[in-house]
């Protein structure tokens, strides 16, 4: 029944992020559901391994939406 029910299940959504270092090249690319820890990630739309050691087109990246505090949400609702 378990792997019935699996099957159905939604699965997380995985997204793609790269690595920039101080002058915007990209160093490192990561693909899973949460943004990464740490400072210089990106969320790009698709990964592209000609983009490593190079800086990282404008258009590759995903407009971040700003985010709200989870009580700021509650306290406008």
């Amino acid at each position: 029944m378990r792997v019935l029910v699996s099957l159905f299940a939604p699965r997380p959504r995985h997204r793609s992020f790269a690595l920039l270092d101080s002058q915007g090249h990209c160093q490192a690319f990561k693909q899973c559901s949460l943004q990464p820890m740490g400072d210089g990630w990106v969320e790009i739309e698709e990964i592209r391994l000609c983009w490593l050691h190079q800086p990282l087109p404008a258009g590759a990246r995903i407009d971040q939406p700003q985010s709200r505090s989870r009580v700021q949400q509650l306290l406008t609702t």
